[in-house]
């Protein structure tokens, strides 16, 4: 009786507010709320969920509680905008259990609150920073943009680099070695051409086109070691759609996959990793060190006429870290060709176990392919299988790994076909995803009405980038460059 005496009072202060205001009845239904963050999975070092109400200017609020914790949130024309240091306080103290949500809506001359949701607070923290590039949505034009850094305890973003400073530039395919922001690369096209490369206070500027390859470096996999970069290069091109609901195409018309030695300026590479009658694309290394994953189609002509009969499937190759020397043969771990659907984007958990990639219908541009979701492989039992709880109807492409293996970070068009935004999904030991969440926001409604850029190249960094802007812009403008050379016992 006594601990049922408790549990009343508890819900009696769950259902009345500190001024007064008394709840007189409670609706069987959820309340509609921008981000949807009902039934989500967060980290325990997550900025705080702000999100809006529909049409409740007349009065609203929300109760947050956990365990003996609770405190109230009084909304502002429908925006619940949460305390910092009492959501951090209440987030360390659920972790590994759930916080529940009782918002409560005036309606006429009576409170109502509507059922509670949950929020499922993981044990695990993801890492404290995220990078990406902010573009305009078509991918045609570079006028203005920049790689920026979030910091994912706050709403802090600051620019890592701005075109502004480097002759309005295109700024692209930015890459951390595991998570680290000290050993960096990104690219620089038109003006000032390079690829920057940041080790620690060290900034190198690359001239990275070669006489014997097809292009400059462009997509880039770190190996763990930081003693190479796993490049693609392609010859790229692009179209544009005027009945298609896949409004972009990028397609190549040849690429290749190739291993750039950081201390030797070198690019050396396997036949099997560069051959005439295949486009290879997409290198990532494995966390060890000794595999090399990327995707390959068998080449197709004339493109872009055949553009949507590239189906591009996941093999693997050896490397040796000793010698930068590769395998003999390649293993295949999504047939594309046989299946009917087309790779892009492998990335690998640090812990080794599972290999997320997305697939599509047909090429390897599945930023605008709509029936792009996210796939994982299982590395030990080879069985590969949809993150359903994470896909969407939309676009859902782009993806990186937290450093504990336990956060996924992707790019989705879910919200309004057309802007790529962050989302955030735990992935459990099995492999499987939690519903995601966006990224959150101080004022998310009217952030991402105005926010007129997509996000694009989600990374996660295990802390704050500290390179300084002016240093890489003096880097571009002043210094010629290294000159990439080719290994002379590249076959």
């Amino acid at each position: 009786m006594e601990r049922k005496n408790v549990y009343i009072c508890m819900l009696a202060a769950l259902l009345s507010c500190s001024d007064s205001v008394k709840v007189s009845r409670t609706l069987d239904a959820m309340p509609a709320i921008f981000p949807d963050y009902n039934g989500v999975v967060i980290p325990p070092n997550m900025a705080p969920l702000n999100f809006a109400l529909d049409d409740q200017d007349a009065g609203s609020r929300a109760v947050f509680s956990f365990g003996g914790q609770q405190f109230e949130v009084k909304g502002e024309k429908g925006s619940i905008v949460i305390p910092p240091s009492k959501w951090k306080n209440l987030l360390e103290s659920a972790a590994g259990d759930s916080i529940q949500v009782t918002v409560q809506v005036k309606q006429g001359n009576e409170w109502v609150a509507y059922s509670p949701f949950t929020i499922r607070v993981a044990p695990e923290k993801v890492d404290s920073y995220l990078a990406y590039r902010l573009i305009d949505p078509g991918y045609e034009l570079w006028n203005k943009m920049g790689i920026y850094q979030r910091d994912l305890e706050s709403y802090t973003q600051i620019p890592i680099i701005e075109n502004k400073m480097s002759g309005n530039n295109c700024v692209n395919c930015h890459s951390f070695c595991m998570q680290d922001p000290n050993k960096m690369l990104f690219h620089m096209r038109e003006t000032f051409p390079g690829t920057i490369l940041v080790d620690g206070d060290k900034i190198e500027k690359l001239n990275t086109k070669t006489k014997e390859t097809i292009s400059p470096l462009v997509y880039p996999s770190w190996h763990p070691s930081g003693k190479y970069v796993a490049f693609s290069v392609n010859t790229t091109k692009q179209a544009f759609h005027l009945n298609d609901r896949n409004r972009v195409e990028v397609y190549d018309e040849t690429s290749d996959v190739v291993v750039y030695d950081v201390d030797r300026h070198e690019i050396s590479w396997s036949p099997l990793t560069r051959s005439e009658d295949s486009f290879e694309t997409f290198p990532t290394f494995s966390p060890d060190g000794r595999s090399l994953y990327f995707c390959s189609a068998k080449a197709v002509a004339p493109m872009p006429q055949e553009y949507s009969k590239v189906k591009y499937s996941l093999f693997r190759i050896d490397f040796n870290p000793e010698d930068a020397s590769f395998g003999e043969k390649v293993d295949t771990l999504y047939n594309g060709f046989k299946n009917g659907k087309s790779v892009s984007f492998p990335r690998i958990s640090p812990d080794g176990r599972f290999l997320v990639f997305t697939l599509q219908e047909y090429g390897n541009f599945s930023i605008w392919h709509k029936d792009a979701d996210l796939w994982a492989a299982d590395l030990a039992s080879g069985e590969s299988f949809p993150l359903e709880a994470a896909n969407s109807e939309d676009v859902d492409s782009y993806h990186s790994w937290s450093g504990n293996s336990r956060w996924l970070v992707f790019s989705s068009r879910r919200m309004d076909g057309l802007y790529t935004r962050p989302f955030f999904c735990h992935i459990d030991g099995n492999g499987q995803a939690s519903k995601p969440f966006l990224l959150p926001q101080k004022n998310p409604l009217r952030y991402y009405a105005d926010q007129m850029n997509s996000y694009n190249l989600p990374e996660l960094m295990e802390h704050k980038a500290t390179v300084n802007p002016h240093d890489i812009a003096s880097a571009l403008r002043n210094t010629p460059g290294t000159d990439v050379r080719v290994r002379r016992e590249n076959p």
